[in-house]
């Protein structure tokens, strides 16, 4: 009958509604308490779309600034940042950065930001209800987020060992130590900081291959660092946005020291401007590219989910256009401030080891006729050496005060041997060391909160026994998280952090914004998309967005993933070892072994995408099969104007509930 034919009709086209529901306003959740999860499940089917009906809201929008900032503000912006300006021309990559974050990084950072805002749900919630077939987006997010959570932790385990052999003076890695009265070789052969770093706190073995034993200093100072995460995340937002007002603030005041101090020091104009010369020609290398994409990718923290989860507690009419803008503003300017504080003291640093170079040549006094060759000019000596080095017998070196800036200014060599070493030669070396590695320890513990809610938000926001345990869950990821970390404490751990680093969120994420930006602005549409934006916010955002999200921005990240996994095969993966008997550092490639674990990381973090595609059809077909069954024992025997056709437009009748709705009304 009549009613019969509508229910099939509304349950066979429940596939198109499921892709093309309109965002959820206000309305649909109201009268539900903050714990509730208000899941509706589709007719004849199993699966729930869980949605929570209510979060819990930011006190103020500084705190939701201070969390989103702090969050995507991070240890990549004071280490990885700085290196990448500096080898890939200067001035001219800041430009090509800016381009990229404005065609790129911005509009896709609005597109999480506004999705996250009007479904109210962490990462899994967010896609499955923008399209079921790719809700193991939100799967792959937090499993990277787990991967990411894991390292970075050992990451503030080193800055607290750091930080706790700061408070003594001299510092233990300014000078190097003696056995016998003899200086040991290791350290003779390298230098204190890299001695101090490799073989006091790393301990480290010369390869991958040797585990070796764990480290108890770093394994207490992993124990530590989770534990403060996890009280910072004992109550969820509540709780980590009061560490926050310190930990996101903090690095700046720290960062703004260290500019002025900076400044003051011998070196520090020859460093900057090293680091600003604008060096053209690099936009026509493809690699540059590749990593300045890569950069704006990481910096804004793309593809984590975290930025949904953030966004998801603000209030519907937040300007979270603004708010896109503003806090990718402010990310590019801390870059740019962290780029200026480590070139200046790097400055300083190479300026001083060059002149000691110069004064160590043999031939300084007798060539220019000085009593003291530390007052020949730097320039001057570069000058005669170029013209008469070659021809002069002896040990004689050019004392390049680039190649000096070159040695460790990236990553973990940034922040404990160079850095270090620059600061060791400061007045007052503990209270620096002391401060620099306490805005260390602050700018990952932000990053960390928001890689942790990444995880939780989406886990609590779909399983309802979850939610009713968000706070024994959290304790309960911690102690996990401590106990797999402990892979990264023994004196082989640095080999393994590094591998997560390279290898563990590159090309997951990558993959999972290809498949965001797909899902929002082919499969949902980015008109539609920009209506409920419009609706959300009571204004519409420009056209030029439907064109980057569905063109431009797709096409990058389509280019950033084919150069980052063709560069992967063409170029071996390596690691950078420690050679204990030649003091110095190797590049070693990773045995067959590592390269498996380096492959199931990859492959673990994207199985969730092609597995839930899968499930959703395989179910697509079962609910399919049981209507046809059920359809088939009814007869059509007279139709309205209403149900016409197939392409009558269902959108009224197909929402959730929909059917009950339509039953009621048929029997009145």
């Amino acid at each position: 009958t009549y009613t019969s034919w509508c229910v099939h009709g509304s349950a066979h086209n429940d596939d198109v509604t499921a892709v093309k529901q309109p965002l959820p306003t206000d309305d649909d959740r109201t009268g539900t308490t903050e714990s509730e999860i208000d899941c509706y499940t589709r007719e004849g089917s199993q699966e729930a779309s869980c949605e929570p009906a209510a979060r819990a809201g930011w006190n103020s929008k500084i705190e939701y600034f201070l969390a989103q900032v702090g969050f995507s503000v991070g240890l990549g912006n004071v280490w990885r940042f700085p290196y990448l300006c500096h080898q890939n021309g200067g001035g001219a990559f800041l430009l090509l950065y800016v381009l990229l974050m404005l065609l790129v990084g911005i509009p896709l950072f609005f597109l999480e930001l506004a999705a996250g805002q009007a479904i109210r749900q962490g990462s899994i919630g967010v896609w499955k209800y923008i399209s079921p077939r790719l809700a193991g987006i939100g799967y792959s997010s937090c499993v990277v987020c787990f991967f990411v959570a894991l390292y970075y932790n050992v990451i503030l385990a080193w800055s607290l060992y750091y930080l706790g052999n700061s408070f003594q003076y001299p510092l233990p890695w300014e000078q190097c130590p003696e056995q016998r009265n003899v200086t040991v070789k290791e350290c003779e052969k390298s230098s204190p900081t890299s001695y101090f770093w490799y073989r006091k706190a790393l301990d480290i073995t010369d390869s991958i291959d040797e585990t070796g034993s764990f480290n108890p200093y770093i394994v207490c100072c992993l124990l530590a660092a989770w534990t403060i995460v996890c009280l910072g995340m004992f109550k969820g937002i509540k709780s980590s946005v009061k560490v926050m007002y310190f930990s996101s603030i903090f690095p700046y005041v720290v960062l703004f020291c260290f500019l002025i101090r900076g400044l003051m020091l011998d070196g520090a104009f020859e460093g900057i401007t090293y680091m600003f010369y604008p060096k053209l020609e690099i936009w026509a290398d493809i690699q540059v590219w590749r990593q300045a994409a890569t950069q704006v990718f990481f910096a804004l923290g793309l593809g984590f989910g975290s930025i949904i989860a953030y966004s998801s507690y603000n209030p519907k009419n937040n300007n979270c256009h603004r708010d896109a803008f503003t806090v990718s503003f402010i990310n590019f300017m801390t870059s740019v401030l962290a780029t200026l504080v480590v070139f200046a003291v790097l400055g300083f640093r190479a300026k001083d080891k060059a002149m000691e170079c110069e004064s160590h040549t043999i031939f300084c006094q007798y060539l220019f006729n000085y009593s003291d060759a530390t007052s020949v000019g730097l320039e001057d000596y570069r000058n005669w050496f170029k013209q008469h080095g070659s021809s002069i017998p002896g040990n004689l070196t050019d004392c390049d005060l680039e190649k000096e800036m070159q040695k460790g200014v990236e990553g973990t060599g940034l922040a404990f041997i160079a850095f270090t070493e620059a600061m060791s030669l400061l007045p007052g070396s503990p209270f620096w060391s002391a401060l620099f590695f306490l805005m260390l320890l602050n700018l990952g513990l932000s990053t960390m909160f928001g890689t942790m809610e990444g995880i939780l938000a989406p886990l609590t926001d779909c399983f309802k026994t979850l939610a009713n345990n968000k706070t024994k869950l959290t304790i309960f990821s911690c102690i996990i998280g401590f106990l797999i970390g402990l892979l990264f404490t023994q004196r082989c751990g640095n080999y393994f952090v590094m591998m997560f680093d390279d290898y563990s969120a590159t090309l997951p994420l990558i993959i999972v914004v290809v498949f965001e930006t797909f899902s929002v602005s082919w499969l949902y549409g980015a008109d539609r998309f920009l209506d409920d934006i419009e609706a959300m916010l009571g204004w519409r955002p420009s056209v030029v967005y439907k064109y980057l999200w569905k063109y431009i921005c797709l096409l990058a990240m389509l280019g950033l993933l084919g150069a980052t996994t063709i560069r992967m095969f063409i170029t071996p993966p390596t690691y950078m070892a420690w050679n204990q008997e030649e003091a110095s550092e190797a590049r070693l490639p990773y045995p067959a072994w590592a390269l498996a674990v380096l492959s199931l990381l990859i492959i673990f973090a994207m199985m969730p995408v092609p597995l839930g595609l899968i499930h959703a059809v395989l179910q697509g077909r079962t609910r399919q099969t049981s209507r046809d069954t059920e359809a088939g024992q009814y007869s059509s025997v007279s139709t309205d104007d209403k149900c016409e056709t197939p392409m009558t437009d269902m959108s009224e009748l197909c929402q959730p509930n929909g059917t009950s709705a339509l039953l009621s009304s048929t029997s009145d």
